[in-house]
């Protein structure tokens, strides 16, 4: 109701004074559609609840890993830091996390791959979607990559279906999950050349 009477008011100051309440109502209401679903934390007590410990390693890529990273992952890397959390329980590993924070369309997205010991994927978790939620795939849509491992093409239309309306978003997906494998062979099992 503000708004109706701001703009009804605004049209009789003039276009300068529009376009400045314009983009104050703009400014005050956000994007309408980002969603923040869990924080770093919540997704990493939600993935390994039995954890004791989570330890936080970041890594400086040289040029050659980001070579490596990209060919395996067939997947652009856009930083040469990557954080890699690894969950314990006394001296065993229980897995590795690592958030993918990217760009859909115009806005980004964070999602947690998180893969068992042996490198295999145990799960993917969206964190936050900033485009429409409609670009969003189903959470059951994120479980087809449970059990995925690098020797998996990962391809969306091929091994991995699309979804209708969201075709980025799954893409983008498939992309982060495929560079998160990629991560764990080269970093972690250190298979790099």
């Amino acid at each position: 109701m503000r708004s109706r009477r701001a703009w009804a008011s605004c049209s009789d100051a003039g276009a300068g004074a529009c376009a400045g309440v314009l983009l104050a109502l703009l400014v005050v209401a956000g994007p309408a559609h980002a969603k923040v679903f869990h924080s770093r934390q919540e997704a990493l007590q939600l993935a390994f609840p039995e954890a004791e410990r989570i330890e936080k390693q970041t890594y400086v890529l040289t040029p050659e890993q980001v070579a490596e990273i990209e060919e395996r992952s067939r997947a652009r890397t856009d930083t040469r830091l990557v954080t890699i959390f690894t969950a314990w329980r006394g001296e065993t590993v229980l897995g590795y996390a690592h958030v993918d924070v990217h760009t859909v369309r115009t806005h980004p997205e964070a999602f947690m791959v998180v893969l068992k010991p042996d490198g295999s994927v145990r799960s993917v978790r969206v964190l936050a979607f900033h485009e429409p939620l409609d670009y969003l795939p189903a959470e059951r849509w994120y479980s087809l990559f449970e059990g995925k491992t690098k020797g998996d093409r990962l391809q969306v239309d091929g091994d991995v279906h699309g979804v209708v309306g969201a075709t980025l978003s799954t893409r983008a997906a498939a992309d982060g999950v495929r560079r998160m494998l990629a991560y764990h062979a080269v970093l972690i099992a250190g298979e790099g050349d």
